[in-house]
């Protein structure tokens, strides 16, 4: 009798110890299943810049190329080429010492920071697709139709032989650009863009892939971008419509790599 107690008690032990161990097997799939559904949080930040003057009477055309040499004239009664903008300081992010200036995108290549009306730039013989906007000291775009000049052009021995205006929808990628040094340049860094043709929000979007996170905007808008780190950083942006599809358009998507460095002095 003592024995099939023994026996008894030791098959009771046996099933407790099954039950434990399907408990645990139950569980442990719930709490991982739990931990994949949740949202890994975003490396960068991107913020809506803070609102800049306006510059509603600002006007740049009548675009000529001759000689290898561009001419613009440049309008407006409160904007002015090579002037601070008012709100430099309060901007917290990267300016340029030469105040107020062009931009000059030349297909896919990094803009010309340019402080005159008339400059230099070389464009080889062939097809282009060339974009000039003005821009604020700390490089934020005048964004309205009157700011830019957006044209597919022809050029042969140093000037243009044929112009014509751009019906495409086209993305042009504007900062960042370059290097920064220290804290004031990297902790928010501008990003900002140039449109033609394309209304964010109702039937494009722009994907901003930084350094691998993508971000989706559909504001034509500056933002700030936070959390970037020290050391080389890529972005991509690319024209995409409303369910993400890649614009079959000219110059898209376009990458550019930038350097965030600290001050020895800080």
């Amino acid at each position: 009798m003592i024995k099939n107690m023994i026996l008894c008690m030791f098959a009771f032990s046996l099933m407790m110890c099954k039950a434990d161990s399907n408990k645990t097997a139950d569980t442990k799939p719930a709490n991982t299943t739990e931990q994949k559904d949740r949202p890994t949080p975003n490396k960068y930040n991107l913020s809506p810049f803070t609102p800049s003057p306006d510059f509603v009477n600002a006007k740049i055309s009548d675009m000529k190329y001759d000689n290898k040499k561009f001419s613009f004239k440049v309008e407006g009664k409160k904007y002015k080429l090579g002037e601070q903008t008012t709100d430099a300081p309060q901007k917290m992010c990267a300016n340029s010492g030469k105040g107020q200036h062009i931009h000059m995108i030349i297909d896919n290549k990094p803009y010309l920071a340019k402080y005159t009306s008339s400059f230099e730039a070389d464009m080889e013989d062939g097809e282009h697709y060339t974009l000039a906007f003005l821009s604020r000291s700390y490089h934020e775009s005048i964004k309205t139709d009157k700011a830019n000049i957006t044209k597919k052009v022809q050029v042969k021995g140093g000037k243009i032989t044929k112009a014509e205006d751009v019906n495409l929808p086209m993305l042009f990628y504007s900062r960042p650009k370059g290097t920064y040094v220290g804290k004031a340049n990297t902790d928010k860094v501008m990003l900002d863009f140039y449109l033609k043709n394309a209304d964010l929000g109702r039937n494009y979007r722009v994907k901003a892939d930084i350094n691998g996170e993508i971000h989706m905007l559909d504001k034509w808008q500056p933002y700030f971008i936070e959390g970037l780190p020290i050391g080389e950083n890529k972005i991509t942006l690319t024209l995409v419509d409303k369910k993400g599809n890649v614009i079959d358009t000219p110059l898209n998507p376009v990458t550019r790599v930038f350097t965030l460095k600290a001050d020895p002095a800080e």
